[in-house]
């Protein structure tokens, strides 16, 4: 079971899994497709990825697979803390290139649920940190994308004059030099199928 909080971006979702905590230590579903339908969230894992930040300040992102290989993403941090960010790409929507950033740590046990059509990144907030996020769709090379993590369009305050970045997201194009692909549909449930 998850305690729900909705954001102000429509179908990106704050999960909190019930946790059972004694003098042993803790117990909690970390992943559980019934209780996520129970939240109103339609989505199966098809792959898992783990990432590992060896310091603060790392930034990942921004990424997402164009369709017809979108995916959504349900994002936790296993160890350390993470700031954690969606941005909506869905040209249309209502809160087009609007983000949010929610706090992610081992202690507080949040996890983001992202839809497709929304771009993810993250950056580390301790020295060392792990992230782990399933997705509802395989990866696929050719529909890889990132956009720049300081894209003016969308101006993103990473809260770090001096980020830790890899050379494919130094090297990302702006979104206006991106061919992003995601269209809003009225009815959000349609995108996560």
């Amino acid at each position: 079971m998850y305690s729900v909080e909705k954001t102000k971006l429509d179908g990106v979702v704050i999960l909190t899994p019930q946790c059972f905590a004694d003098e042993r230590g803790t117990l909690f579903e970390s992943y559980s497709e019934r209780a996520l339908r129970e939240a109103g969230i339609d989505f199966s894992a098809y792959q898992e990825n783990h990432i590992v930040n060896m310091c603060a300040g790392v930034i990942r992102g921004f990424h997402f697979q164009n369709e017809p290989y979108a995916q959504a993403k349900l994002v936790r941090c296993t160890c350390g803390r993470v700031d954690d960010y969606a941005v909506d790409l869905r040209k249309g929507s209502p809160t087009y290139l609007k983000w949010i950033k929610v706090l992610l740590s081992q202690e507080n046990r949040k996890q983001l649920f992202l839809p497709k059509g929304f771009a993810h990144g993250v950056i580390s907030r301790s020295e060392y940190s792990e992230i782990q996020y399933v997705v509802d769709n395989f990866y696929a090379r050719e529909y890889d994308r990132g956009i720049r993590f300081d894209d003016p369009t969308i101006n993103v305050d990473w809260e770090n004059e001096d980020p830790i970045l890899s050379e494919k997201d130094r090297n990302a194009p702006l979104l206006a030099e991106s061919d992003c692909n995601f269209i809003y549909l009225e009815n959000h449930d349609e995108q996560n199928r």
